[in-house]
């Protein structure tokens, strides 16, 4: 533990362990290119939840067949300052059966990170693949303890492939690009 560390903020809070890494990782007041990377959690958070069961209590009996369920993942990221980043993680979903709604839900589950030391092409993926990957088991339980409190069995989401989304998006916004220019 460092000693001459003062009490920090939220927004500036690591673990003492780490500030001993980063005095190590600086030179002359700058990065010190041989430096390891590092990524280190500062906060998680729910900031936005929403659970509905509309049709409640008959949405509670034995469906007549099996719902359908639909999940959709978002990744955004806005950069902070001093190489730190908040990343949210929003996951929206629900379950029907016949076009009735059993169950809706909204989440949006969001970090702070610092990383240091990683090279610039390297950034991006970083942000939105590590940092998603790091708060997605948490984002799964809050839901899956939502679903269940709300009288049905816990969705269990799959794990998520955030390479994948990662790789899409960029297919995306070249595509858009490339239209743009056309």
């Amino acid at each position: 533990m460092v000693a001459d560390a003062a009490p920090r903020t939220w927004g500036d809070l690591i673990w003492y362990s780490d500030l001993t890494e980063m005095r190590m990782a600086t030179q002359n007041g700058g990065p010190n290119p041989s430096a390891a990377p590092s990524l280190n959690v500062l906060a998680q958070y729910t900031k936005d939840f929403s659970f509905e069961n509309p049709n409640a209590p008959n949405s509670l009996a034995a469906p007549p067949s099996q719902p359908d369920v639909n999940i959709q993942i978002h990744v955004n990221a806005k950069p902070g300052g001093n190489g730190e980043f908040e990343v949210e993680l929003k996951i929206e979903g629900g379950a029907n059966v016949n076009g009735e709604t059993l169950f809706a839900f909204e989440l949006v589950y969001a970090g702070v990170f610092r990383i240091l030391n990683v090279p610039e092409q390297s950034l991006q993926p970083v942000v939105l693949i590590e940092c998603p990957r790091i708060l997605f088991p948490f984002a799964r339980q809050i839901i899956a303890d939502a679903v269940r409190n709300g009288g049905f069995p816990p969705l269990m989401i799959d794990p998520v492939d955030f390479a994948a989304l990662y790789q899409q998006r960029m297919q995306a916004e070249a595509q858009r690009f490339q239209a743009g220019q056309a």
